[in-house]
């Protein structure tokens, strides 16, 4: 009797496994594309046909924004709350996460006007290092770093124009983009 028992378990387990994957066979055809895990990459390049957007290069995640200009220059890319400081080559010399202020410059092409070592912020925090240049509605906008190394998200109701970093950006920043230094604003 023990015998005929553990066959019928093992039968009954036997369809319950078939069961089991037939239904996972079912349930991965009919993932929708979206949720599908990609392929595994092949080992060598798949011939394409050319003038795809498969030839295009994908972009690195901290390169320098296309369309950003050539030579010497800091890049802020808004939508990315990031900076780049760009030598006379073209090469990132530093790329850092900033915080941005409420009020944002248009994309476009600027040059730093002025600079100040330590004063309070239009959110009265103390900040260094304040590389100014541009304004916008008469709110100045420029990069800095609070003394305290904070970078807390401003506050929607106050209109202000500064992007801030940490301290330690702020220094680079500070040393790299002097009075008529190349700002670049990016979307």
């Amino acid at each position: 009797m023990a015998r005929s028992s553990s066959g019928t378990v093992a039968g009954l387990t036997a369809v319950a496994l078939a069961a089991v994957a037939f239904l996972a066979y079912q349930a991965s055809a009919n993932v929708p594309a979206g949720l599908k895990e990609p392929a595994a990459a092949p080992t060598a390049p798949a011939a394409r046909p050319s003038g795809g957007a498969a030839d295009q290069p994908r972009k690195e995640p901290l390169a320098v924004p296309r369309g950003s200009g050539a030579g010497l220059r800091v890049v802020y890319a808004l939508a990315d709350r990031r900076v780049w400081l760009v030598d006379e080559t073209g090469q990132t010399t530093r790329t850092f996460e900033v915080m941005p202020s409420t009020v944002n410059p248009r994309p476009g092409t600027y040059s730093v006007t002025s600079r100040s070592g330590r004063i309070t912020g239009s959110d009265g925090v103390r900040i260094e290092h304040v590389v100014r240049f541009t304004s916008v509605d008469n709110v100045n906008i420029g990069f800095s770093s609070a003394v305290d190394g904070s970078m807390p998200e401003p506050d929607p109701q106050l209109r202000t124009g500064g992007v801030r970093m940490k301290p330690a950006d702020g220094d680079a920043m500070w040393a790299f983009a002097t009075i008529g230094s190349k700002i670049v604003v990016v979307p």
